[in-house]
């Protein structure tokens, strides 16, 4: 069973940026598409971006122009720019095959937007 796990999450201000990464602790070369979801409290969780294994990406019209997703399947690791932060960015970041069945759910790495 493939294990995931994000990091590089962190207190920013707006306007800031940070780099997400999810590494896989198996192969992601055979999964077609990987996502980045969000969940901030007390709503659902959510999907913000997602890269296909032919570099199709797609964003949510609320991050889009601001985030870049890439992946890199040589290292089973996926990563998520983000740019321009805003407050209500805030939210818990979590990766995860775009489509169902989903590998099981890593902790999230959490994102605060703040001044």
């Amino acid at each position: 069973q493939v294990q995931l796990v994000e990091s590089g999450g962190g207190v920013v201000q707006p306007g800031g940026s940070l780099r997400l990464s999810c590494t896989a602790s198996g192969s992601i070369r055979s999964i077609y598409a990987m996502g980045w979801f969000r969940q901030a409290p007390g709503k659902q969780r959510e999907l913000v971006a997602a890269i296909t294994n032919g570099g199709s990406t797609n964003y949510a019209d609320s991050v889009k122009g601001r985030f870049t997703i890439s992946r890199d399947n040589a290292k089973n690791t996926v990563f998520l720019q983000m740019n321009s932060l805003k407050p209500e960015d805030t939210a818990v970041y979590y990766c995860n095959r775009r489509d169902v069945p989903r590998i099981a759910w890593g902790q999230g790495t959490q994102v605060t937007v703040s001044s």
